[in-house]
């Protein structure tokens, strides 16, 4: 089973506490995602975020599909990064590092997902045609919303890949 990996970065005219304080509220999720989603936390958000709070959401990764997805907050250091995993969902692994560094001007965010789909090689075919580009939509949305709400960094690139692994 292929193992996959997106990386994304982007640049905003934020500070680091800034940043923290939206990215690492899970209650923010659903503003950074598409509505066609149909992204719901069902509880677990409630709290401040800390290593083994667990957080249970409903998705509709694509129409007429809804799944409930239930992630771990494995590891947090506060204001530099925190760790997502799956415990429950669509993927057959999904580990998810978000990052947070200061820079001149704002800050990079840097996000590393490491995923396995389900369903073996039929998992693998739908990937490019469907998974990557969902992913990249998913991403592209965020980092429009996060620029609408903080505004975008001129002069710095932001960027996305997604790769076999």
């Amino acid at each position: 089973m292929k193992l996959f990996q997106l990386r994304s970065r982007q640049f905003l005219p934020v500070t680091k506490d800034e940043a923290w304080a939206f990215l690492s509220n899970p209650e923010n999720l659903k503003v950074i995602t598409p509505d066609h989603m149909g992204f719901h936390i069902l509880n677990g958000a409630e709290k401040e975020m800390f290593p083994g709070q667990i957080i249970q959401y409903t998705v509709s990764p694509f129409a007429g599909i809804t799944t409930k997805w239930v992630t771990e907050i494995t590891h947090v250091k506060q204001g530099e990064y925190f760790v997502d995993e799956q415990r429950f969902g669509p993927y057959a692994l999904w580990h998810h590092k978000h990052f947070i560094r200061p820079i001149k001007g704002g800050v990079e965010m840097e996000d590393v997902i490491d995923y396995k789909l389900p369903f073996g090689i039929l998992g693998q075919l739908f990937h490019p045609i469907l998974v990557k580009k969902q992913l990249e939509k998913i991403f592209a949305y965020r980092e429009e919303k996060l620029e609408e709400i903080f505004g975008k960094m001129n002069g710095l690139q932001n960027e996305m890949n997604i790769k076999s692994i």
